[in-house]
């Protein structure tokens, strides 16, 4: 402490920063110096109660979490692979879809729903945990591989220990002696779940291997997850009991619809068995002395409003949600001005999806996936062991977002696909869908169109191919045509009068 004070007096004295400074401005603040990880210790466990006592209590807290989540994943963030034969493909791309409906180790949801249910709990707790269960043949599964989320209260957070051998346990993650990941100690069960019969405080080793951990981490070193409302939350709460307070304010004022006083005290009013009651019209007598007031009810103000607004403004930037999703309220703003917050939002998104959700979450899935697919023979990949790598290659391809006005989105997308800047299996691929799938499914519906004489094509389309093109039946019937009227301007000509226009 001795040492902060010369610190900043030499701070003082020299100029320095003034965000450094200890004058009467920020003579309050005094900010921690520890790490990341020791806040979390000591204040992550009671930031995540609160998130999730606001997300089941709060509306603006479970609209942020739902907006997150929907636009994270989705309809879900699906893989298309790159292998080269086309048979192949299609057969592992089948065999994943078959899977998708068995991958939930509760039975709960698919394996897309997992991805929307870890993106809600990273928003909450800022990280989730899923274990990856193998399962046995006579499970009847198409690929004997299940998924179990395990919510980050699994992990005990004031589990710190060091290990012979050099190894060490840090809030439950247990590393080697150069600080890799080797096991995560798991407790059996929730400890807030008091309605599971197994032993409080027994933690079980399972290996990394075995645990996919997703965060999102702000700090170098970081080891567990952080909730996203923890910058929310003080305003959060209170702005709530503001609006409690408020209601309950205007409900006592509303209770009281008259009051009835006599200014002589040698004649008060007697008290009646029944309330007076009044109706529209009524004509009510007095006593004499007797005199009829109204309550002044009193109004939120003209500053309950903007107040409120501003206070919503801050608690979206503090959750990186767009205020419209936040609060539903699409009035406020321009079409613009929406669309500029939309983008940057998106644009956090997509980082979100490509750096957290793929990476940690649907990659490991996929190589394990293929592995047991392989191992079990529920396909064929012929030496998959000497190359995996080009097995296991794959894109991932989020759901596409919509616009307001996608009619003037599809020509401008148009355009760039006919200008050369991009191409068709670029453009299918930003909606979320795999382009040859799209291209196999195009061709069946044209074959299946031309058996039954139908064509859905609008004139003109570039789908419909050139008029008069060789081979094609339409440009034939165009050539005879062509030909037919051709012969026809003949006749005329030889029959026209002489002097007449031809």
């Amino acid at each position: 402490m001795a040492f902060d004070g010369i610190r900043a007096r030499l701070g003082a004295i020299i100029g320095g920063f003034d965000a450094a400074q200890s004058h009467r401005r920020l003579r309050g603040f005094r900010a921690s110096r520890a790490h990341v990880n020791t806040l979390i210790a000591s204040a992550g466990e009671t930031i995540t109660a609160r998130a999730r006592w606001l997300a089941r209590n709060n509306g603006y807290a479970s609209g942020a979490v739902e907006a997150f989540a929907s636009n994270v994943v989705g309809d879900g963030i699906k893989p298309s692979s790159s292998i080269a034969d086309a048979t192949r493909k299609e057969a592992l791309q089948k065999l994943w879809l078959a899977w998708t409906d068995e991958a939930d180790a509760e039975g709960l949801t698919d394996f897309y729903g997992l991805q929307r249910r870890a993106a809600r709990e990273l928003f909450l707790a800022g990280e989730v945990f899923l274990r990856l269960r193998p399962r046995r043949p006579e499970d009847g599964l198409s690929v004997p591989l299940q998924l179990q989320m395990l919510p980050s209260e699994m992990l005990p957070m004031d589990l710190n220990r060091e290990l012979p051998g050099g190894g060490t346990i840090r809030q439950g993650i247990e590393f080697d002696g150069i600080g890799r990941r080797v096991a995560y100690h798991l407790l059996r069960r929730h400890p807030g779940d008091m309605t599971d019969p197994g032993l409080v405080g027994e933690t079980v080793r399972v290996p990394a291997g075995d645990i996919i951990h997703v965060l999102d981490p702000v700090e170098a070193g970081q080891l567990r997850g952080v909730s996203r409302f923890a910058p929310a939350i003080v305003k959060l709460f209170t702005l709530d009991l503001y609006d409690d307070a408020e209601l309950e304010r205007k409900k006592t004022a509303a209770m009281f619809a008259m009051f009835i006083t006599s200014p002589a005290p040698e004649t008060p009013l007697q008290p009646t068995d029944e309330d007076l009651e009044v109706e529209p019209g009524q004509v009510v007598r007095l006593d004499p002395g007797e005199d009829v007031s109204t309550p002044a009810t009193p109004d939120s103000g003209s500053t309950y409003e903007p107040f409120q607004y501003r206070t919503l403004l801050q608690i979206a930037a503090a959750l990186g949600i767009p205020y419209p999703y936040l609060t539903g309220d699409a009035a406020r703003g321009n079409f613009s001005n929406t669309r500029v917050a939309l983008l940057d939002f998106r644009r956090r998104v997509s980082a979100i999806q490509h750096s957290v959700i793929v990476h940690q979450l649907c990659r490991p899935v996929w190589q394990r996936w293929i592995e047991l697919a392989v191992l079990s023979k529920s396909i064929d990949l012929p030496g998959y062991d000497r190359d995996r790598r080009t097995y296991q290659a794959v894109s991932w391809l989020p759901t596409r977002w919509d616009w307001v006005d996608p009619m003037k989105d599809a020509s401008a997308e148009i355009l760039q696909i006919e200008a050369g800047l991009k191409s068709r299996s670029q453009a299918i691929s930003e909606r979320g869908y795999d382009a040859e799938q799209v291209d196999r499914e195009i061709a069946t519906e044209r074959k299946r169109e031309a058996a039954l004489g139908l064509d859905f094509r609008r004139p003109g389309s570039p789908a419909q191919g050139p008029k008069g093109e060789a081979g094609s039946e339409e440009g034939d019937a165009a050539g005879d045509r062509s030909n037919d009227d051709s012969d026809a301007d003949e006749t005329n000509d030889d029959d026209a009068k002489p002097g007449e226009d031809r």
